[in-house]
């Protein structure tokens, strides 16, 4: 699939929105509902991984794309369907400039065109998708393949801000980027500290941190500094929970009023943990989410509390 004809079934974001939702539309509360988060697919990695030349290996994603065809066939199973099926990075494996990067990509477009066209995409930039010193060159590349890398949309009354958490973590070869997109989300979460929105979401590639705001720096999170800054203009603007992956694992923990919340990957786990996908309920007064397998949510579906949940006024 050309990225032009990958144009006419993603409907990328433009102009640092979605505009499968119009915000005009959707600033209102309206009730409970859910949408699917997942993480990691990078086409590549357990081949890579499995040899030892995780910087430059990864020629073979055959299991990555037979995951991520289950992963996709699952959510379209899903009764309700989802609102929307967000994507937390590293979308493949090859860093740009690497072999592979074009063809990696294409397969993953191929096998994301068959979710159900009701069931909008919203892409998150990871490391491996714009570098881990990204350009401005690897950042244009990462807009023209698969939209914007940093962006905001409402559903049902809540905002959901999608950040390019690489920005945070070396800007040095693009400190212009950084520079904007700290200004623009200056600017979004003014919104939500006027507490003009039922909930605020963040959704980035990145953790702030994996249990704790105190933890030691490490290649999963963001450092001390850094962490702390954003956590706590999160928190004062209102933000409740930032979704992420990067860590191949699952995680999660608690800064104040913040939840930070790591799922596994669909693609190679690092871990304990299966393949699989996350389950986010939104309500009223909270936000509910269950990692699933692949296996459980394929044959299975989500449970009935769940579902329960989304029945309450």
């Amino acid at each position: 699939m050309s990225v032009a004809e990958a144009g006419g079934v993603f409907r990328r974001a433009r102009g640092r929105t979605l505009d499968a939702f119009p915000s005009e539309k959707e600033r209102e509360w309206k009730g409970p509902f859910y949408f699917i988060q997942g993480a990691d697919p990078q086409f590549g990695l357990m081949k890579a991984w499995s040899t030892g030349d995780s910087d430059s290996g990864g020629d073979e994603w055959g299991q990555e794309i037979r995951l991520t065809e289950q992963a996709v066939e699952a959510i379209n199973k899903l009764k309700p369907k989802p609102r929307f099926f967000v994507l937390c990075g590293d979308l493949i494996h090859a860093m740009p400039g690497m072999p592979w990067r074009k063809e990696q990509t294409a397969d993953l477009q191929r096998v994301l065109a068959r979710v159900d066209s009701d069931i909008p995409l919203v892409l998150v930039s990871g490391n491996h998708d714009v570098g881990n010193t990204p350009t401005p060159e690897t950042v244009a590349e990462f807009q023209r393949t698969w939209g914007d890398d940093y962006f905001s949309f409402w559903f049902g009354g809540v905002l959901f801000l999608v950040l390019n958490s690489q920005f945070w973590y070396d800007a040095s070869r693009c400190p212009a980027l950084k520079q904007a997109q700290d200004q623009w989300l200056d600017q979004q979460l003014s919104v939500t500290g006027q507490r003009k929105c039922q909930h605020a979401i963040v959704f980035q590639h990145i953790p702030l941190f994996l249990r704790s705001i105190d933890e030691e720096d490490d290649y999963f999170n963001l450092t001390k500094s850094v962490r702390k800054e954003v956590a706590d203009k999160f928190i004062r603007a209102g933000v409740t929970a930032v979704f992420s992956g990067h860590y191949h694992r699952n995680a999660r923990g608690t800064y104040q009023n913040l939840d930070m919340v790591v799922s596994s990957a669909i693609g190679c786990q690092l871990g304990q943990d299966t393949h699989g996908l996350r389950v986010v309920v939104v309500t009223a007064e909270k936000i509910i989410h269950r990692y699933y397998s692949l296996d459980e949510l394929s044959e299975k579906g989500i449970e009935d509390d769940l579902l329960g949940l989304m029945e309450e006024k």
